[in-house]
């Protein structure tokens, strides 16, 4: 009856009240704020609309290559928006993806085929490629949508001209491509496709001055695609603008370093006016960017011959003619002989190399061939000849160290571009 009552405890009382408040505010503040399992947490997305603006943006600061990663997210973003394929088509054929733009050109096809711009841009990457025939259908299929429109009048006239270039024109191809460039730059003298055509026939027309003036007018326009500053080098270099022609070349380069044809040129460049050292080591950069391309084994081979370097100018020569595996295990199919004066020249250095240095039952067999296959060119039957006199001679008269001017002098003329006289 008696039994004494125990004191509560003040520090147990404050603990409990803390932890009662501790819970009430996380289930009021806290757990509202957690996502519940297993559903999908919102998470904001950028419009496709903001990644073409992006793109827009990188174009106007010259930036080629984001503006394309751009575009190709905007595509990501809205698939079926047809502006963004031909948009991103374009830059790839400035930036040199060709494959690339083609594909985003069928792309924008098989969402619309109403396009004369999908079907122009369709027709320029084949071109690139070399489908002529192919390219032509479909810029005709442009021109059937819209007579007037530019630059399929512009590309109409880049793939005959470059079909010229690659001596597969027939009768007519020169006059169409007069005929388009001119069409294009009656309708649009401001786009650079425009320009840029035009300037592609007046360079295959020989009209040099003209050419430059052309495309100086595109680079104005768009000064960071590597095909135009390519383009200005190689008409530079037919005017003996070597200074200018080692500029653009070099700016070629810069804007894409995948390509070997710039470093190609500048070896090219040296050789032209003697400094047959730095045109080794362009050559040989030209081969570090494509080891698997026997014309420029066949060029550096070349350049090593005119630096007198012949032993050196043979194993290049020999893996640009008959073929073979690079010490880094590259393999290099060869070339056949030919009506081409690029494949003769590298013959016909290959045969006098190992002429100079005695190696004459080989010699002889590139002469022999020579005659037989190309017999209607006289500097390539002259170089054969020469290979063949210098054998019989060797022993009684042994081949001075410097190659015979004569010799040397015929072989290069005829290996400069004619030409063509033809005024537009």
């Amino acid at each position: 009856m008696n039994k004494r009552r125990r004191r509560s405890n003040p520090f147990l009382i404050a603990f409990l009240l803390i932890a009662i408040g501790f819970f009430v505010y996380i289930n009021t503040n806290v757990i509202p704020t957690i996502p519940p399992p297993f559903v999908p947490t919102y998470t904001p997305t950028r419009s496709p609309q903001s990644y073409a603006e992006e793109a827009e943006a990188f174009l106007a600061e010259g930036r080629i290559g984001m503006a394309i990663q751009s575009y190709e997210a905007a595509i990501k973003a809205n698939p079926q928006e047809i502006a963004n394929y031909l948009a991103v088509a374009r830059l790839q054929i400035y930036n040199g993806d060709h494959e690339a733009a083609r594909v985003n050109a069928e792309n924008a096809l098989l969402l619309d085929n109403t396009r004369p711009q999908a079907f122009s841009l369709l027709a320029w990457a084949k071109g690139f490629a070399g489908e002529y025939l192919e390219a032509e259908a479909d810029v005709r299929s442009a021109l059937e949508l819209d007579p007037n429109n530019a630059l399929a009048r512009a590309v109409y006239s880049f793939v005959l001209s470059r079909r010229i270039a690659d001596n597969l024109g027939e009768i007519d191809t020169l006059d169409r491509a007069v005929e388009q460039s001119q069409l294009a730059m009656a309708a649009n003298p401001q786009l650079l496709e425009a320009r840029w055509a035009r300037g592609l026939v007046l360079e295959i027309t020989g009209n040099y001055p003209e050419a430059v003036e052309e495309l100086q007018a595109a680079v104005a326009i768009n000064d960071t695609i590597a095909e135009l500053f390519l383009a200005l080098g190689r008409n530079n270099l037919a005017l003996e603008e070597y200074d200018q022609a080692v500029f653009n070349f070099t700016k070629a380069y810069s804007l894409n370093p995948t390509d070997p044809e710039p470093n190609w040129y500048i070896s090219r460049v040296y050789a032209r006016i003697g400094e047959f050292a730095r045109a080794v080591q362009y050559a040989e950069q030209a081969v570090n960017d494509d080891p698997s391309n026997p014309r420029l084994h066949g060029n550096l081979g070349s350049m090593y011959f005119r630096n007198l370097q012949f032993n050196q100018a043979i194993d290049s020569l020999e893996l640009a003619v008959r073929g073979g595996v690079t010490a880094e295990g590259v393999v290099v199919e060869g070339l056949p002989l030919g009506y081409s004066m690029t494949i003769m020249e590298i013959y016909s250095r290959y045969g006098l190399a190992l002429a100079r240095v005695n190696r004459c039952n080989e010699a002889v067999q590139i002469a022999q061939a020579m005659l037989q296959t190309v017999p209607d060119d006289p500097t390539a039957v002259f170089n054969a000849e020469a290979m063949i006199e210098t054998c019989q001679d060797f022993q009684d008269n042994p081949p001075p160290v410097e190659p015979d001017a004569d010799d040397e002098d015929a072989e290069d003329t005829a290996f400069h571009l004619p030409e063509p006289e033809v005024g537009i």
